[in-house]
C-alpha cells in the first residue's frame, strides 16, 4: 500500500473515531467549562488577548487552546461540539504524527502499532473527545522531544532546533512553563545518563531557546507591555500553587499517577511488563528515542507524583512515550523477535477482565441502586442516584462481549500474536465508544444534568445566578452570561440579603442547604439530584 494512503486512512479512521457525537453531552463541570466558558467571554468581550471568567481576570492559563476554541465556536456556535472540536483535530493530528515518527525512528509497520495502540487505549482515546487543555498541551511537548532527537539524527540540525523551540513555545503558551520544567528536566537527565549531549550543540540549544522566547512572546510580551506583570506575578504564583499545596481538593497518594496508568491506559501500560533489552541488531535512531521515551516517561511520573496537587490529566504526557515504548514490544512480538511473557499475559487477563466486570456492573448497579443508596453516607452522592437514569439489563451485553472478546484476543496471541492482538484493539476501540457514546451521558445524568438544565432555563434571561458552598463554571456558560453592569453581583452577601435589582437565582448543594432555608427573603424553587435551587425577587417585584 502507498504510503500516502496509509496517511489518508489513518485521518479518515481517526475522523470517524474522534469527531462523531462530539456534542451529545454537556461540557463537565469545571475543567471543561471552564476553558469553554474563557473562549465564550472572549468572544462576547471581544477582548482576545486577555482571559477572563464571569468577566473577571482569569490567571491559570495562556490563551493558546482558548484561541483554538474560539475559532470552533466562531464556525460550529458556542456549544459543546465547538468546545471539544480542537482536540478531535489534535487528535487526527497525533496519530499521524505518531505514524511519521514511528517511521523515521523504526520503520513503518513499527509505526503502524503505535497508532492501533494508541487508539486502543482507553484514557488516550478519551481525551481526544473532551474539552480539556492537555491533548493539545501534549501533542506540542512530545513535537519538541522528536525535533530535539532530529538534532543529533537529522541533516538540517537548526532547522529542527528551530522547530524544537517554535514546538516548545507553543507549549509554554498553551499551559505555561511546566513545558520548560519538563524539557529541562528530560534534558538533564538525557545528559547524564548519555554522558553528554552528542551531536547536539550549544549553539542548537541557543537557537532552540531564542525561537522559544519569541515564541511565547508574541503573548507574554503583548500582555506585559499593556497590562504590566499583573498576569505573570499572579500565573507564577497559581503554578507554584499546584506544586506546593492542595488545590481544590485533589490531594491523592504518591503512587496515584502510577495507578491512573496502569488501569486508565490499558492494554498499552502492560506491554510494559514486556520491557526486553535493546537489541544489538536495533537502529542507533530507534535506540536514541527510546531513550528519549524513557526518560519523558519517568520524568514526567516522579514530577506529578510529587506535586501536591494530583488530577488524573497530569499525567496524560506519558501516553505518548507508554504508547511507543508498548508498540515497540508489539513489533518485536509480532515479527517473533521476543516471545509473550507470560506475565503479560496473566496482567493482560486480569486488567481486561476487571474493565469488563466494571462495564457489566455498571448497569447492574444502576438498575439496584435502590439497594445500594443505604451503604452510601455522602448525602450529595445519595441525592445524586436518585436521578431518573433508565438501565436495562441488555447493557450488561457488551461489557459481556468485550470480556469474552479480551480473553479470546490474549489466548490467540500464544499462537497467533498478529491475531489475537487485532482481535484485542478492535474489541478495545469498539467499547471506548460505546462507553462514551453510551455510558458517559448516564454518568453526566447523575453527577451534573439537574443544575445545567436549571441554568438552560435561564438563558438570556435578565436575571442573576450564581452557586453557593462550591466551584462550578457551569453557570456561566449555560446561562450565556453577559458581563454585569453591576459590581455588587460579585458579592455573595449583597446577593442573598443586598437591595438586588434583579431577580435572582442561587444554586447550592443539598449538604449545603440548611444555612440558605432559614433566610426568609429566599424562596426553595425545588431541589433535583443533590441540588437546591433558590429564588430571590427585589422588594419591588414582590
Amino acid at each position: 500500500m502507498p504510503t500516502y494512503l496509509r496517511y489518508f486512512i489513518i485521518a479518515l479512521v481517526s475522523i470517524l473515531l474522534f469527531v462523531p457525537f462530539l456534542g451529545q453531552v454537556h461540557l463537565f463541570d469545571w475543567d471543561e467549562i471552564n476553558f469553554a466558558e474563557c473562549a465564550r467571554e472572549m468572544i462576547v468581550s471581544k477582548d482576545y488577548l486577555r482571559m477572563q471568567i464571569d468577566f473577571q481576570p482569569f490567571f491559570e492559563k495562556p490563551p493558546l487552546f482558548i484561541w483554538l476554541q474560539v475559532l470552533s465556536m466562531k464556525l460550529f456556535g458556542i456549544n459543546e461540539f465547538a468546545a471539544r472540536f480542537p482536540n478531535a483535530m489534535v487528535g487526527v493530528v497525533t496519530l499521524l504524527s505518531i505514524f511519521y515518527i514511528g517511521k523515521k525512528v523504526a520503520n513503518e509497520k513499527m509505526a503502524t502499532w503505535w497508532v492501533v495502540i494508541y487508539a486502543a487505549t482507553w484514557l488516550p482515546h478519551f481525551y481526544f473527545k473532551s474539552g480539556i487543555i492537555d491533548p493539545t498541551f501534549n501533542l506540542f511537548i512530545f513535537l519538541t522531544f522528536f525535533q530535539v532527537h532530529c538534532i543529533r539524527f537529522g541533516r538540517q540540525k537548526f532547522a529542527h532546533a528551530a522547530l524544537a523551540g517554535l514546538f516548545i513555545g507553543l507549549a509554554v503558551l498553551t499551559k505555561g512553563p511546566v513545558a520548560i520544567l519538563v524539557s529541562v528536566l528530560s534534558l538533564a537527565v538525557y545528559f547524564v545518563l548519555n554522558r553528554g549531549l552528542k551531536e547536539i550543540k550549544i549553539l542548537h540549544l541557543l537557537l532552540l531557546a531564542f525561537t522559544a522566547i519569541a515564541v511565547t512572546s508574541l503573548w507574554f510580551g503583548v500582555e506585559v507591555i499593556q497590562h504590566g506583570f499583573t498576569f505573570l506575578k499572579e500565573f507564577l504564583s497559581y503554578q507554584a500553587g499546584l506544586f506546593g499545596q492542595n488545590i481544590a481538593d485533589h490531594a491523592e497518594p504518591w503512587y496515584y499517577h502510577p495507578i491512573v496508568l496502569l488501569i486508565g491506559c490499558f492494554p498499552a501500560s502492560l506491554f510494559l511488563f514486556q520491557y526486553t533489552r535493546q537489541r544489538s541488531s536495533d537502529q542507533q535512531t530507534t535506540i536514541d528515542f527510546t531513550r528519549w521515551m524513557w526518560i519523558l516517561f519517568w520524568v514526567v511520573l516522579i514530577l506529578f507524583s510529587i506535586v501536591k496537587t494530583k488530577i488524573v490529566h497530569y499525567s496524560s504526557l506519558c501516553y505518548y512515550p507508554l504508547t511507543f515504548l508498548a508498540a515497540l514490544q508489539l513489533y518485536r512480538l509480532s515479527q517473533r523477535q521476543v516471545e509473550l511473557k507470560k506475565l503479560v499475559k496473566i496482567l493482560l487477563l486480569c486488567m481486561g477482565s476487571l474493565w469488563g466486570i466494571i462495564l457489566i456492573l455498571l448497569p447492574v448497579v444502576g438498575m439496584n441502586k435502590a439497594k445500594l443508596i443505604p451503604l452510601i453516607k455522602d448525602p450529595f452522592a445519595v441525592a445524586n442516584m436518585s436521578a431518573a437514569v433508565h438501565w436495562s439489563a441488555w447493557e450488561c451485553i457488551p461489557g459481556l462481549l468485550y470480556l469474552i472478546g479480551i480473553w479470546v484476543g490474549v489466548l490467540l496471541m500464544k499462537k497467533h500474536f498478529i491475531k489475537g492482538m487485532r482481535l484485542l484493539a478492535v474489541v478495545q476501540i469498539f467499547m471506548i465508544q460505546f462507553t462514551i457514546l453510551h455510558f458517559t451521558p448516564k454518568v453526566e445524568a447523575y453527577s451534573q444534568r439537574a443544575a445545567i438544565e436549571f441554568y438552560e432555563s435561564k438563558k438570556g434571561q435578565d436575571v442573576y445566578v450564581q452557586v453557593l458552598g462550591f466551584r462550578s463554571y457551569a453557570y456561566l456558560f449555560y446561562t450565556q452570561k453577559s458581563a454585569s453592569l453591576n459590581p455588587n453581583y460579585y458579592n455573595e452577601q449583597w446577593l442573598l440579603k443586598g437591595n438586588i435589582d434583579k431577580p435572582t437565582f442561587l444554586v447550592c448543594k443539598i449538604q449545603d442547604a440548611d444555612q440558605y432555608r432559614v433566610l426568609p427573603q429566599l424562596k426553595v424553587l425545588y431541589e433535583k439530584n443533590g441540588f437546591v435551587f433558590f429564588e430571590r425577587l427585589p422588594i419591588e417585584v414582590k
